[in-house]
């Protein structure tokens, strides 16, 4: 796909079809590096192919661990190195893939050698002092200048207690999750105030344990893991995208339609699945099956008042949805967005701004006013979530245009081939 515009056409009627997602990221890259970390071969199916996951594996390859891929089957066999990484000196580049980064930095404390790991321009504006902190004081040689990438690494995870910050991002919290265990003692993570997006914490602690390793926890207080447990190798399917599921649900609900997604259900290891609950209270027809979501939009969508802190990927979309309500949208608790592959907030406020819609952007939130769309480019500032969100506007306007396009490589390569296929 060119970085050229990309004009959306508004459907011919509203669609009934089924939608396939690929597999999510979030889970594919905790689970290539739980597999790298463990000793003896993982297979893992259903795994994402996009920019995100390819620089964690390129960067698991720099170190010396073995991943074979194969997109067309959507698997990766992994090599697990047991704790240690082959390769004693490395210069890694993971782009603005977020969970690579927060990740891999902790990762890196395992080796024996010296690493470096930086980003793009975007990524060296993302904080990343709080991990730092938090490895710091579990006895590892970890340094970053100004609180953002790069970061310097020389090894020794020590163990002991730590106090993090994780108000900006949960990953730092899982990154310190999953190496806790290879630490010379025991580690216990306490948290200074609230953690976000707790549903990836959850995530990261179940994803553990299937692997092998127990977290012992207090809430979202403390967390505990014994040192000497060990991920075993296995082979492992990856649920399909909830984020990138969001969308076509989001889709049925905007334009009366009906959507129906395989792969995910209540008992998803992705809290955002719960963005089927909002469009419920929107006015939604919403139908939880075993093994998948189906949404149905209604006549007119409802106002609501939303605390997104935990489902924070899924507000661009509320957001783009919020001007065809019938009252306004309220979406709160969510000020880390600014610290994202773009300042979303901020970002989503003068793109809507642009198509003539009434917003009031606050620190840590936005109200989107019902409005009527005027045509326009929308920009997307690089941030796939973006690019995704406000393609749906232009399934109900003519003239919506979508600025670099191919931004959504970085976790949903086709996703415009998929939104084309509501049109079946």
């Amino acid at each position: 796909m060119s970085a050229t515009a990309l004009e959306i056409h508004p459907l011919e009627r509203p669609p009934d079809t089924t939608i396939t997602v690929p597999g999510s990221k979030s889970i594919t890259n905790r689970a290539v590096l739980l597999a790298a970390l463990a000793e003896g071969r993982s297979e893992l199916s259903g795994a994402l192919f996009s920019d995100d996951t390819r620089y964690m594996v390129d960067a698991l390859r720099a170190l010396g661990v073995t991943v074979e891929a194969d997109a067309a089957r959507a698997h990766l066999g992994v090599a697990g190195c047991g704790g240690r990484w082959p390769v004693e000196q490395a210069d890694l580049v993971v782009g603005n893939a977020g969970t690579a980064m927060r990740f891999l930095v902790a990762a890196l404390c395992l080796g024996r050698g010296r690493y470096r790991i930086d980003g793009s321009p975007r990524m060296r504006e993302r904080p990343i002092q709080e991990l730092v902190d938090a490895l710091q004081q579990l006895g590892a040689q970890v340094t970053c200048l100004a609180g953002v990438p790069p970061v310097r690494v020389s090894g020794g995870l020590a163990g002991g207690r730590a106090e993090l910050h994780a108000g900006r991002s949960s990953q730092f919290l899982s990154a310190l999750l999953h190496v806790a265990s290879y630490a010379r003692r025991d580690v216990c993570i306490a948290l200074a105030g609230e953690v976000i997006a707790h549903p990836y914490v959850d995530m990261t602690v179940a994803m553990m344990a299937e692997w092998g390793v127990q977290v012992e926890r207090d809430g979202y207080r403390e967390f505990r893991v014994r040192a000497g447990q060990r991920y075993r190798a296995r082979s492992y399917a990856v649920e399909p995208d909830a984020s990138s599921a969001h969308y076509f649900l989001a889709a049925a609900a905007l334009t009366g339609g009906r959507v129906r997604v395989p792969g995910l259900g209540r008992g998803s290891l992705q809290g955002d699945v719960r963005f089927a609950d909002l469009l419920a209270e929107m006015g939604a027809t919403v139908r939880w099956e075993a093994g998948a979501i189906e949404v149905e939009g209604p006549a007119r969508l409802a106002g609501i008042d939303a605390d997104l802190n935990a489902i924070s990927d899924t507000a661009p979309t509320l957001a783009a949805l919020a001007p065809f309500a019938g009252a306004p949208v309220h979406i709160r608790n969510v000020a880390h967005l600014r610290w994202q592959e773009s300042d979303r907030l901020r970002a989503v406020a003068a793109e809507l701004t642009r198509l003539g819609v009434r917003v009031d952007e606050r620190a840590d939130g936005l109200t989107v006013w019902p409005s009527p769309i005027a045509p326009a480019l929308v920009q997307t500032y690089d941030d796939h979530r973006l690019a995704m969100a406000f393609a749906l506007i232009g399934l109900r306007v003519p003239g919506i245009r979508i600025e670099n396009p191919a931004c959504v490589a970085k976790t949903f390569p086709d996703y415009f081939e998929r939104l084309d296929g509501l049109r079946r």
